[in-house]
């Protein structure tokens, strides 16, 4: 264990998923399959938006933005786990652990202020489809786009200055797999209330905004849905905006489950074995549900793979 100044720690201690011997080796091929996975799934889906001229679309253009905050959010903290996994000490530097609690922030918040420009995407294509290439022309989907990531940054640099100020010298041990702001305020040895009072605003901000988007849109969504006579017409209705609710439940509802709990030991345990599908196995599953379904998608596969299959 890392020594603790008076005052002043200079690393942490990353106590992992769990702390059984014979279970590390498992889990580190099987988080290593599952980044692999992720990295393989994004990167390709990344590259088929981009060669595919008939991908060059808003969906699409939220789709390669979503690819690629998945990317950055799995590497974020797989590595390191990877890491901790093999290694005696599964220590992490102090500026290691707010650099990784930056970037974990960032990219979280943009991925689901991004599932919300989406839901307005779905929105504008189902209940305005003949007004759908001006009003979410590639100006307009810039501007959301950039909105993301501009709150995402803001969000993180607030949440990560706050987490500065603070004096840990309570102890290092974190309980937890990653830097996370739970964990991270548990050991504290100052007065925590300027962060929780940060968290509490920024996710009522981030709640109002992300359900003025996500609600209304869906409810205008099915409404237009169910007045469409034919069944084929309601069905393709359906199928187009499927897969991004199904992201929307996992997301949203494994980040509850995980943030929406009392504090105390047993639920910071539970919540970290939680959290592994909210931080790691969702940027595996997003690839699959946005393609498995997707004509588009699978079209684009077979167009770019088939010219190297005759050659």
């Amino acid at each position: 264990m890392a020594k603790v100044n008076d005052s002043i720690v200079t690393e942490f201690v990353l106590l992992g998923l769990t702390d059984q011997p014979e279970l590390q080796l498992f889990l580190f091929f099987l988080f290593l399959g599952i980044y692999v996975v992720t990295i393989v799934g994004n990167l390709l889906l990344m590259i088929l938006i981009k060669l595919n001229p008939h991908l060059h679309t808003p969906m699409y253009f939220f789709l390669f933005n979503m690819s690629f905050i998945d990317l950055c959010y799995s590497s974020v903290t797989i590595p390191k786990m990877l890491m901790n996994f093999v290694s005696e000490k599964n220590s992490i530097s102090y500026s290691g652990c707010m650099a990784q609690l930056y970037f974990f922030c960032v990219f979280v918040n943009s991925e689901s202020l991004l599932l919300s420009a989406m839901a307005y995407d779905r929105y504008v294509a189902i209940c305005y489809p003949l007004l759908y290439n001006i009003k979410m022309s590639s100006r307009i989907c810039s501007f959301l786009v950039s909105g993301v990531f501009v709150m995402g940054l803001s969000v993180a640099l607030a949440h990560t200055g706050c987490m500065l100020r603070l004096s840990f010298c309570a102890g290092n041990v974190i309980n937890h797999y990653m830097c996370d702001i739970p964990p991270l305020l548990e050991l504290s040895c100052t007065s925590t209330y300027v962060n929780e009072l940060v968290v509490f605003v920024i996710t009522g901000i981030e709640l109002v905004v992300i359900g003025s988007a996500i609600f209304p849109s869906y409810a205008l969504i099915f409404s237009t849905i169910l007045r469409i006579n034919s069944t084929s017409g309601r069905s393709k209705a359906f199928s187009t905006c499927s897969s991004h609710l199904t992201a929307i439940f996992l997301f949203f509802g494994s980040g509850i489950f995980v943030y929406l709990k009392p504090s105390s030991s047993k639920s910071m345990n539970q919540g970290k074995v939680s959290s592994v599908f909210y931080t790691i196995v969702i940027p595996m599953l997003n690839p699959m549900i946005y393609s498995l379904r997707n004509k588009d998608v699978k079209l684009a596969m077979q167009k770019t793979l088939r010219p190297r299959m005759i050659s």
